[in-house]
């Protein structure tokens, strides 16, 4: 079988041959538009094995990123995605936005009417129904989305991330384990129940501890910490001085150093598991503050998530798994040194 030329790629993509050439020689001067199709269509065809010029970025995804009070798994999640950019194809161009959480009314428009034309669409956003509309808009208008922490939007759009129940349930498991045979009570932090992830993870926290714990142990309240430390600290510490009988902690979101704070004034130990690895999540681990923290692999997530949206625009034709992001649970004794 003979190599595609410039004349099949036209065929394919539906323009004339001048218009191929000068997208594949990154000449300009051509829309966006049908440089997509052109490099779509040169992808598909295997087109040689020449990468297109570095200054090419012709086919932009767009990572969209809320900005909280403060979550390390966002900032890793940040730094990943700028590092794996740098080593995709020049005709790939990776850009990175952020918005603020709380601006629900922002995230919703910038989502359905972005100031660049995009291909792809990563969204880690809050559970919201402007938000939702908005992804399945743009899905229905052919731009490739995904969406981490969330799988609010539907079918058509894959979410890429851990299974937030099983990992609520593994803390539980763990929690009702180690404290077996002692009585008392557990409490679960978390953002505001905005995200749906979070909700999951009390929801099988919750379930797992209702089937496999006697009456001598339950799970008393859920704290909203908002992420925010100060806020956190101070209602931590108000449950904790409410009830005498708390031995157990789960923490879904931020507010670590908030926590660890009311923990440490707190006069007897209580069991904690936390989420997210980070510099302070790795502290609080070595100090023994913190017992087991459950990290999502922003890594293995930012990296499922552009193999995603690349190949439901047929760039690669790799196979990428649709199962859940395999969680990991640390504790000081696997810890890395490096962190």
């Amino acid at each position: 079988m003979s190599s595609p030329t410039i004349r099949d790629i036209a065929r394919e993509a539906n323009v004339g041959t001048a218009t191929v050439e000068r997208v594949l020689n990154d000449r300009g001067g051509v829309r966006t538009e049908l440089a997509e199709r052109v490099i779509k269509a040169a992808k598909k065809l295997k087109y040689g094995d020449r990468r297109l010029r570095p200054h090419s970025g012709i086919i932009r995804i767009e990572v969209l990123l809320v900005q909280p009070k403060a979550e390390m798994f966002y900032a890793d999640l940040n730094a990943t995605f700028q590092r794996i950019s740098a080593s995709l194809d020049p005709a790939v161009l990776v850009h990175r936005t952020f918005v603020r959480e709380d601006d629900i009314a922002a995230i919703a428009e910038h989502i359905a009417k972005p100031p660049l034309r995009r291909a792809g669409l990563i969204v880690l956003a809050p559970d919201h129904p402007e938000i939702t509309e908005g992804i399945r808009q743009v899905r229905m208008s052919g731009v490739e989305v995904v969406q981490l922490l969330t799988g609010s939007a539907g079918e058509d759009v894959p979410y890429i991330g851990i299974d937030n129940y099983a990992a609520g349930r593994t803390a539980a498991y763990y929690m009702s384990h180690m404290l077996q045979g002692r009585s008392g009570t557990f409490l679960a932090m978390c953002h505001s129940g905005t995200y749906r992830a979070h909700r999951e993870r009390i929801r099988g926290f919750s379930d797992y501890l209702t089937q496999h714990t006697n009456g001598d142990a339950h799970f008393h309240l859920v704290i909203f910490g908002h992420d925010d430390n100060l806020l956190s600290a101070e209602r931590l510490t108000e449950a904790l001085r409410d009830d005498n009988r708390v031995i157990g902690l789960y923490t879904v979101g931020a507010g670590k150093e908030g926590v660890a704070a009311a923990l440490n004034a707190h006069p007897t130990k209580v069991f904690w598991i936390g989420h997210a690895l980070s510099q302070s999540t790795a502290k609080c681990l070595r100090s023994g503050l913190m017992d087991i923290c459950i990290d999502g692999a922003p890594e293995t997530q930012a990296r499922r998530s552009l193999d995603t949206v690349l190949r439901r625009l047929g760039l690669i034709d790799v196979d990428v798994s649709n199962a859940p992001v395999q969680f990991l649970t640390i504790t000081a004794q696997n810890l890395s040194i490096s962190i």
